[in-house]
C-alpha cells in the first residue's frame, strides 16, 4: 500500500477556543486522521500552532492519525493579530525546523487564518511544498461590517492569496469575494464548514422554557446588525420571545456597553419583557438550548458564525437567515429555513409570524434542516472533500512524484 499523505495544519488561534477557526480546524485535523472503514490511515496529519499556555503539552494525539504540536512564538497566552504579528518570524522558524528534515517534511500544508498563513509561506518558500491557504473571513468584510481590522491584514491577505498554490473558501460568497482581491479563480475551491453530529442532535436534554415560541440568535458579535434586527423584528411577531446568546458570561452583562444598548432599544419598543439576554453560552450547552427553540435566526446584513445554522439544523431547528456568507450555501430557502432581506425587521417579523402558524410546514423545516446538516455537513464528508481537493492540489504541483508514490483516489 501507498504511503499516508503527510498533511501540515497551521493555525496561529488557540484550539481551545469556541472561535469559528479553533473550531474548524480542531475537528478537521480530528476527522482527517481518522481511519479509513477498513482500519486503514491514510492521511498523517499535524496540527502546528502557536503555544499560548505555557502549560500546555508539546504534543498531543488527537485521532489515530493526527498530532497537535505546539511551538513557541511569542509569550505563551492568547494574543491579537497586532500581538502575534512581531511573532510570525518565529513561528516560521519552528515549522521550518520541523519541515527541513526528510521525515517532517510535509506533502502539503494547510494554513488556517492569515497570521498562519505568513507563517507558512515563509516556512515552506524553498522547500518546494504546496501551500493551501483558508481565511475564516476577510479583512475586506469585516471592515465593512465596522469591525477594527489590523492596518496589514487586507495587504497580506490579498500577497498570501495570489502567492498560494491554492486558496479554500468556505462558501461561494467568500470565494467571489477572493476573485475581486485578485486571486486567480482557478486556484480557489470551497470545502464547507461541518457540524458536529453527535453533540448537535435533536434527541436530548433540553433547557428550561416558558409557553411563548422560542426564537434564538446563536451571535458573535451582539454589534454585527443581525442581533438589532432580530429584536426590532420581535414587535411583529407577538407570541414569540427571543433568546440571545453571545457578550460576556452572564453574570458580567450588566457591565457590557452592547448589551446595553440592545437592552434599551428592546424597551422603547415595548419588547423587552419578551427579550432573554443568556451571555456568552458554553459550547457544550448549545445544543440543550437549540433543543428549545422553534426558529434561529441569522440575520447580520455582512454574514454571521458559519456555525450557527449548521449547529441549528443539526438539532432540527429551521433557519431564517440573510443569504450572505455561509448562511446563503447551507439554508435552503424554503425547505430547511426562510432567506430574508437584510434590516428589513417588519418584513422578517411578518415571515416568521407566518412561518410559526404554519405547523406543518415548520415540521418538515426541522426535518429537512436535520437531514441536510448531518448529511451535506457531517465532519467525516467534510474531511473526505478537504482530502480530496489535497490530492489534486499535490498531483497538479508534484505529478510525476504523486504517481509513482500515492494512489490516485481518496476517500
Amino acid at each position: 500500500m501507498s504511503r499516508p499523505l503527510n498533511i501540515a495544519l497551521v493555525s496561529a488561534s488557540t484550539l481551545e477556543s469556541d472561535e469559528v477557526q479553533s473550531v474548524h480546524v480542531r475537528e478537521l485535523a480530528r476527522a482527517l486522521g481518522r481511519p479509513t472503514p477498513d482500519g486503514h490511515t491514510d492521511r498523517q496529519v499535524t496540527l502546528h500552532t502557536r503555544r499560548h499556555d505555557e502549560a500546555a503539552r508539546t504534543r498531543t494525539r488527537l485521532s489515530p492519525g493526527a498530532t497537535l504540536t505546539q511551538l513557541e512564538a511569542g509569550p505563551p497566552r492568547p494574543l491579537s493579530d497586532g500581538e502575534v504579528l512581531p511573532h510570525v518570524s518565529e513561528l516560521a522558524s519552528g515549522l521550518l525546523r520541523r519541515w527541513s528534515t526528510p521525515q517532517g517534511k510535509p506533502d502539503l500544508v494547510h494554513a488556517h487564518g492569515w497570521i498562519a498563513g505568513l507563517a507558512a509561506v515563509t516556512a515552506a518558500r524553498d522547500l518546494d511544498v504546496p501551500v493551501v491557504q483558508s481565511y475564516h473571513g476577510l479583512g475586506m468584510t469585516e471592515r465593512k461590517a465596522g469591525k477594527s481590522v489590523h492596518p496589514a491584514r487586507i495587504r497580506m491577505e490579498r500577497a498570501i492569496g495570489r502567492g498560494a498554490d491554492a486558496v479554500l473558501a468556505g462558501c461561494v460568497d467568500e470565494a467571489e469575494k477572493l476573485v475581486r482581491m485578485g486571486v486567480p479563480r482557478t486556484r480557489i475551491g470551497i470545502t464547507p464548514y461541518g457540524v458536529d453530529g453527535e453533540q448537535f442532535t435533536q434527541l436530548g436534554p433540553a433547557l428550561p422554557r416558558g409557553d411563548l415560541d422560542r426564537l434564538v440568535v446563536l451571535s458573535t458579535d451582539l454589534e454585527d446588525g443581525g442581533t438589532a434586527t432580530a429584536i426590532r423584528s420581535l414587535v411583529h411577531i407577538p407570541n414569540a420571545e427571543l433568546a440571545i446568546t453571545g457578550g460576556p458570561a452572564r453574570e458580567e452583562l450588566e457591565g457590557d456597553a452592547s448589551v446595553h444598548r440592545l437592552r434599551l432599544l428592546a424597551k422603547e419598543l415595548g419588547v423587552d419583557d419578551r427579550v432573554i439576554f443568556l451571555g456568552g453560552v458554553p459550547r457544550k450547552t448549545l445544543p440543550r438550548l437549540l433543543r428549545t427553540a422553534k426558529l434561529a435566526l441569522c440575520l447580520a446584513p455582512h454574514g454571521t458564525s458559519p456555525l450557527a445554522p449548521l449547529e441549528a439544523m443539526a438539532c432540527g431547528v429551521p433557519v431564517v437567515a440573510t443569504p450572505v456568507g455561509g448562511s446563503a450555501d447551507s439554508v435552503l430557502d424554503g425547505i430547511t429555513g426562510l432567506h430574508v432581506p437584510p434590516g428589513r425587521p417588519a418584513a422578517i417579523g411578518r415571515a416568521v409570524r407566518l412561518l410559526l402558524a404554519e405547523e406543518t410546514t415548520l415540521a418538515g423545516f426541522s426535518i429537512a434542516a436535520a437531514d441536510r446538516a448531518h448529511s451535506r455537513y457531517s465532519w467525516d464528508r467534510i474531511a473526505a472533500e478537504t482530502a480530496r481537493a489535497y490530492t489534486k492540489i499535490v498531483e497538479r504541483c508534484h505529478p510525476v512524484e504523486y504517481s509513482e508514490t500515492w494512489e490516485t483516489s481518496t476517500t
